[in-house]
């Protein structure tokens, strides 16, 4: 059974860095495109990140470029993603997710394995 299982979330002030895991297993995740979603209290989830299947491109959100860094390592199974200066505005719950094809995109529908979700609160 193919599984996404988030970690790394947690409680921390603005400004600071934070690094979320995504462990993969139950099928073959080195070969497709992964992403990072967020969910907000009444808010959609949307898109934060997404890496190509060999890490080589990656997308952001105009949100959190510059800020946010994503990477993979296929090896182990595994997908990150590196936030740094931290806004109250990121506090969300985060999900990875598995793409149906090689490259990121932005649209949520491309997007056929997911999570569970770790959350990340940002106090001001």
């Amino acid at each position: 059974q193919a599984q996404l299982i988030e970690s790394g979330g947690g409680l921390v002030q603005a400004g600071d860095s934070l690094t979320l895991s995504c462990a993969t297993s139950g099928r073959t995740f080195s070969n497709v495109a992964m992403a990072w979603f967020r969910q907000a209290p009444g808010m959609e989830r949307e898109f934060v990140s997404g890496i190509s299947w060999d890490g080589r491109r990656a997308l952001y959100a105009d949100s959190v470029r510059g800020r946010f860094t994503i990477s993979r390592k296929n090896a182990d199974n595994a997908m990150y993603l590196h936030m740094n200066s931290l806004k109250p505005e990121d506090t969300a719950v985060y999900y990875c997710a598995s793409s149906l094809g090689q490259v990121a995109t932005f649209r949520r529908n491309q997007y056929n394995y997911w999570g569970q979700g770790t959350q990340v609160t940002v106090s001001a």
